[in-house]
């Protein structure tokens, strides 16, 4: 096996403008170690004597498989449960009270979420487990769901099978533990099953020109996500969130993310935090 593979400038760069024209992830210079650490071990797997060689066999490959490994062993998928829980807090004190109100006066009994980027699944649950403190079973009466979407079809299997180490719900309430969850050994614990029925997971590529939506939405979390696209990526981005939110409806991106740089049509409301007036 040939552990000690390096990357060329020229290789760096072949491999950077396939994932960037591919999935609009721009990546560094210096991520240059990154994607040596990450794909090494494939190359080793597949006995590929270089990286200019493995990207040939991706470029030449029409399955798509190739590219599917790819970006499965780029993608960054940090995330864990009640991540910047003050997105949550909001969601339960302001815009849930907005929704019942508006479901309340009408006659449309729907509540549609998307989860843009959800990573292996720890955001999604979050937002069922407030849906249902909040509303309670009678979001079981209405067309309520969650949809969760994610390049790496890698990290969907694992939101799907919704098994968690004890680690990753150390810090969940205890209440929310017990409630959502049940324990598989000392080790996991897996999502029960009124939480997952909430939760849709489907492979997205947010780079593609439109997306297979029949309607729009209420609420899109896309956070932590654009900070790995250009700014010409980002704003084509928000404008197809725009898009598909509905009138009145929210978008939601990271803390440290601000899209006030670039031609927003949201208003802004708080931090990460814009409404579609």
């Amino acid at each position: 096996m040939n552990l000690q593979l390096t990357i060329t400038n020229n290789e760096f760069k072949l491999i950077r403008n396939l994932i960037y024209d591919q999935f609009g992830i721009n990546l560094c210079e210096q991520k240059k170690g990154l994607v040596v650490g990450r794909l090494r071990k494939v190359l080793n797997q597949n006995g590929f004597n270089s990286f200019g060689q493995y990207y040939d066999y991706v470029k030449s490959d029409t399955t798509g498989e190739a590219l599917k490994t790819l970006i499965d062993k780029i993608s960054t998928n940090h995330t864990y449960f009640f991540r910047e829980k003050a997105h949550f807090d909001f969601l339960m004190k302001n815009i849930f009270p907005e929704i019942a109100q508006k479901i309340a006066g009408s006659k449309i009994n729907n509540l549609r979420i998307w989860c843009a980027g959800c990573s292996s699944g720890e955001e999604p649950y979050t937002l069922a487990m407030i849906l249902l403190e909040y509303f309670g079973m009678k979001i079981s009466n209405w067309d309520t769901g969650i949809l969760a979407t994610d390049i790496s079809s890698e990290i969907l299997e694992k939101a799907n099978e919704a098994i968690y180490a004890t680690t990753n719900v150390a810090n969940l309430p205890n209440t929310y533990l017990h409630k959502y969850f049940k324990e598989i050994s000392k080790e996991t614990w897996a999502v029960k099953d009124k939480l997952k029925k909430l939760v849709l997971f489907k492979q997205l590529n947010l780079m593609r020109e439109d997306y297979p939506f029949k309607g729009k939405f209420d609420v899109i979390f896309c956070r932590n996500v654009m900070i790995y696209f250009d700014n010409v990526k980002r704003e084509n981005l928000i404008n197809k969130f725009y898009k598909y939110t509905q009138p009145g409806g929210y978008l939601f991106v990271g803390h440290a993310e601000s899209l006030t740089r670039y031609q927003c049509p949201y208003r802004y409301i708080k931090p990460g935090v814009y409404k579609k007036e």
